[in-house]
This record gives structure tokens, C-alpha cells and sequence, in this order.
């Protein structure tokens, strides 16, 4: 019974979105232009590009399962502060975004927004950021193109591998229809990644993103945040630290 309801629900245990009015303003510290990209014939994705004078690259961010761009709009600009441009879109179903949630889906309007930024900088400037749902997004876009580097927050070595930790006594790999297998991704993916992960991690078991450090990808750099968990690695000097090497 309990494994059925699994299989029937999944997408509202992976997925926590918030709506927002199609007339909703933002409101944030930093210029930006709203835009609304219509990525398929039934999709219409709504996003967030942050622009800044003589940006050092421009950041392409992924975020996590919960809520909508009012609220990663605004931990995005700790990025823009240290003078990125970046975009960041609500995946479908989140916010002003409408369509058919799909794993497929959502690497689609990934491709799509990447395209986008394609057309505005080069691709030696684009670094893609991924935070927990959003680092297997991030990952797939790596493996398929060549962008600066790769930085994930908090990721999971694959949806099946966290489901597996969940829930130990079902048989979750039969249920699951989600997937975001991130270690393949990474494999594929010719450009330097950072991993950011924190020791006490309620949600994705750090146990999950350190075996992403163990794939033979010559690359790759895992750096562990003590005492850290899943929504606080931004109080950690650790943390600050790691992303200060990487956005230089």
C-alpha cells in the first residue's frame, strides 16, 4: 500500500513548488529583466536575468525543490554581488512557470535557457550551478555541451540513490520515475566541477554527493563542509571559501 502511494506521489515528495500571480512584481536588489521563454508548444518558463556593468562570466543556476524565484531570486544575487550575471528559471509547475512536469522536460527548458545565454556570451564564460533537485539538471547540461565549470551544492549521486536511503524497504527502483542519475552526467562532462557538501545533511545524505568524488573524473574537486546541512552551507566559511576559488 505504502509502495504504491510511492509510485502514485513521488512527484509531490520530490517536488515543493510555489505559484505566483501571472502579475506578480519582483522585487530584489540588483537590475534584472523577467523573462518568459516559451521552451515547448504547452510550456511557457518564467526566469530571472540578473545583469551587471563588465560582468566577470554569468552564471547559470538550477535551484532546488521548494518554492518559487521570489525566493531564489534573491539567494542568486550572492552571486551577482560578486559581479556575475545570472539566470535562473522556476521549472515548471513553480511560480509564473506553466507546462507538463517531466524528468525530460526539465532538461529541455535546461537546454533551452543555455541556449539562450549562448546567444548573449560566450561559452567560455558560462558557469552552471546546481543546488540539491537542480545539480542533476546541471550536471546533464555539462555532459552535453563545454561550459567554464560546474559547481553543485548539496547533490545527490542520483534520485534513486537518495530514494534508496528513504525509503530502505521498498523496492524503489521499480518505482521511481524520476531518475537525475548525476553520476553519469558527470562522467560525460569535460569541464572542471566543484562539489559542495555538508556533513549533516538531513535531506541528501552526504554519503551520496562524496560518492561522486569517487567516479574517476580527473577534474573534480569535493569539498566538505563540517557540520554543515542542507539549507546552511552559506553560514560556513567553508563555504564562502570554496566558492571565492572557483569565481575568481
Amino acid at each position: 500500500m505504502i509502495g504504491s502511494a510511492l509510485y502514485f506521489f513521488q512527484e509531490k515528495i520530490l517536488f515543493l513548488p510555489t505559484t505566483l500571480q501571472q502579475d506578480y512584481q519582483y522585487s530584489f536588489n540588483y537590475p534584472f529583466e523577467e523573462l518568459f521563454l516559451k521552451t515547448e508548444k504547452d510550456a511557457i518558463i518564467n526566469a530571472l536575468h540578473f545583469k551587471v556593468d563588465n560582468p566577470k562570466g554569468v552564471i547559470l543556476y538550477f535551484h532546488g525543490n521548494a518554492g518559487d524565484l521570489s525566493r531564489w531570486g534573491n539567494i542568486t544575487e550572492y552571486f551577482v554581488k560578486k559581479n556575475y550575471d545570472v539566470l535562473v528559471m522556476d521549472y515548471r509547475t513553480y511560480g509564473k512557470s506553466t507546462g507538463k512536469l517531466s524528468e525530460a522536460a526539465m532538461y529541455n527548458d535546461a537546454k533551452y535557457c543555455y541556449d539562450y545565454l549562448l546567444g548573449h556570451y560566450p561559452e567560455t564564460e558560462i558557469t552552471l550551478y546546481g543546488r540539491s533537485l537542480g545539480t542533476g539538471i546541471a550536471s546533464y547540461l555539462a555532459s552535453k555541451n563545454s561550459p567554464q565549470q560546474l559547481i553543485l551544492e548539496t547533490p545527490y549521486y542520483s534520485i534513486l540513490d537518495v530514494a534508496k536511503h528513504r525509503f530502505p524497504v521498498f523496492p524503489v527502483k521499480q518505482l521511481l520515475r524520476y531518475h537525475f542519475p548525476t553520476y553519469q552526467y558527470l562522467i560525460d562532462a569535460k569541464c572542471p566541477i566543484t562539489i559542495i557538501h555538508g556533513t549533516e545533511d538531513a535531506v541528501v545524505p552526504y554519503t551520496s554527493g562524496k560518492k561522486l568524488s569517487e567516479l574517476n573524473i580527473e577534474k573534480l574537486d569535493f569539498i566538505t563542509v563540517e557540520g554543515g546541512g542542507h539549507n546552511n552551507l552559506i553560514e560556513f566559511d567553508a563555504y564562502h571559501k570554496a566558492i571565492k576559488n572557483v569565481l575568481k
